[in-house]
């Protein structure tokens, strides 16, 4: 039987449906990073420290990473339609919650759940394209959902901070209701692609369940907080790590020894599933750490409020837009390993051309590498989707593409304490070469100072030498962290670039892979 015969036949109620879950996606998706660029602002209104703050992002995320990967047995059991819909109701009533949060404890609770019912959405919007189109028409989905998938986290530091400064941090969670509820609305309504089977309630594995949730949640914990307390040297990330690999050793073991697992890892014996788990994780890395980094260098270097970080940042998430129908083109006749290869490149050029800002770089400085990195993205996503997923018999698509989901939600995780760590580090080696070169014994720095004392006076700035030493600090301490974040971008460039050759691991895709088979 052919792909393309034996998808079903999509009428417009699928096809509203199946936008209706795009949407969803988005949102969820969205929601990862919405709070980036305002989390001063929720911390102010709910009278928290930084580090308390942090945990209004913290907890999205762990509880997220946990559901993903479940969502393939949740849509199993209760079907795609049911599950989609109770997601993203339930995802729409605790985003209310947490604009009516009036303490840390609350938002934290409530941006959990919101987190966990969320996560169910992303992996299920990829594996119903893989069941519901085929050929021409799956290409297009892929690209439709790459796009998705990349562009969300790239725009929400811009809508985070517009809605932010336009109206308040509220409007970041309230922004979801309206378009939850008609999303979980046109999902019940239209869609309808697969049944219920409760009889996996018969032998549901709540030991495998426990031990997923405590590996995918320490791990979350210990990544996300272990730069900030000094890793293993603070007893309770140390305890973290323990139960962290005890859970893993756990989790791997019941899921391959059991007959019906909760999470079938059996998918990874597929070649090219398992190396574009691989692709994912490394997407994870790029996409989530350039997205982390730029905001930090345009904010502590550059100066910037959360609206022009916004603005900047846009550049990615347009290129990308436009990028996608080229992408889908060139899939259609080209070899998706060589595309693939030639996204790395594009992607890996973009981190290394940014890797050589100024403390001066501005938006034009920026714009060729943010583009360059933006095209790169969908020549990326569309040939992993097509060739991680695309080779997988129906059954099993459910299944791994939470798994798949979930490497690229680990590479941004992991990808982000490296960055810390390497920052941390960097940071250190570039203010102390500095210091070197601005001590009393060399002329070319006191005169600097001199001269610049002498401005100071004639503004009458109060004690001018000592505000000229200030000033001289300052200068310091950005160009070390220009140069850290410069380091850090490449890096990044480097693993990317690295993962070129790894795209000799994926067999060929099929003659019918992204070709209308009719």
């Amino acid at each position: 039987m052919s792909e393309a015969s034996a998808a079903p036949q999509v009428g417009w109620r699928e096809w509203v449906g199946f936008m209706s879950m795009v949407v969803g996606m988005f949102m969820a998706v969205l929601d990862i990073q919405i709070v980036s660029a305002s989390i001063s602002e929720i911390q102010a209104g709910l009278s928290a420290s930084p580090d308390e703050a942090a945990w209004v992002q913290t907890s999205y995320l762990i509880a997220e990473i946990v559901m993903i990967p479940l969502s393939g047995w949740l849509s199993r059991l209760l079907s795609t339609r049911v599950l989609f819909t109770a997601s993203a109701l339930g995802f729409t009533f605790f985003s209310l919650l947490c604009a009516t949060s009036s303490s840390l404890g609350e938002m934290v609770v409530f941006r959990a759940a919101q987190g966990f019912l969320g996560g169910a959405m992303i992996p299920t919007v990829f594996a119903t394209s893989y069941l519901l189109f085929a050929g021409r028409r799956r290409t297009q989905m892929s690209v439709l959902i790459g796009l998705t998938a990349t562009l969300a986290p790239t725009i929400g530091p811009t809508l985070g901070g517009w809605l932010t400064l336009q109206f308040s941090w509220h409007w970041l969670f309230l922004i979801n209701v309206p378009i939850g509820g008609a999303v979980a609305l046109s999902v019940w309504t239209f869609l309808r692609i697969d049944r219920p089977n409760f009889a996996l309630l018969k032998n549901i594995d709540l030991i495998g369940l426990a031990l997923m949730a405590l590996f995918l949640g320490t791990l979350e914990y210990v990544l996300e907080e272990g730069d900030r307390w000094d890793w293993f040297q603070d007893p309770t990330i140390a305890w973290a790590g323990v139960v962290t690999a005890v859970a893993a050793v756990g989790f791997f073991w019941r899921m391959l020894v059991r007959p019906d697992p909760l999470v079938d890892l059996r998918a990874f014996a597929n070649a090219n599933f398992a190396a574009g788990c691989l692709f994912s994780l490394i997407v994870g890395l790029g996409l989530y750490g350039s997205v982390y980094v730029t905001p930090l260098f345009l904010a502590r270097v550059r100066g910037y409020d959360s609206l022009q970080i916004g603005e900047t940042m846009f550049v990615t998430g347009a290129a990308m837009f436009l990028s996608a129908p080229i992408a889908g083109w060139l899939a259609r006749s080209m070899d998706l390993r060589a595309m693939l290869a030639m996204g790395l490149l594009m992607f890996g050029g973009g981190l290394w051309w940014i890797a050589h800002m100024t403390v001066d770089s501005a938006f034009w400085d920026l714009f060729g590498a943010q583009a360059l990195r933006g095209g790169a993205m969908m020549f990326i996503m569309l040939p992993v989707n097509q060739l991680a997923l695309g080779r997988l018999p129906p059954e099993a698509l459910k299944n791994a593409s939470g798994l798949y989901n979930l490497m690229r939600n680990l590479g941004g995780a992991i990808g982000l304490a490296l960055i810390n760590v390497v920052a941390t580090s960097r940071m250190a080696q570039h203010v102390v070469h500095l210091q070197e070169q601005v001590t009393w014994s060399r002329p070319a720095a006191t005169g600097f100072i001199d001269g610049l004392t002498r401005l100071l006076t004639a503004a009458k700035s109060g004690d001018a030498h000592l505000a000229a030493l200030k000033q001289v600090a300052l200068m310091v301490r950005q160009q070390a962290l220009t140069l850290t974040y410069n380091d850090v971008f490449m890096l990044m460039a480097g693993a990317f670039f690295l993962a070129i050759p790894a795209t000799l691991l994926l067999a060929k895709p099929e003659p019918n892979a992204v070709t209308d088979a009719h």
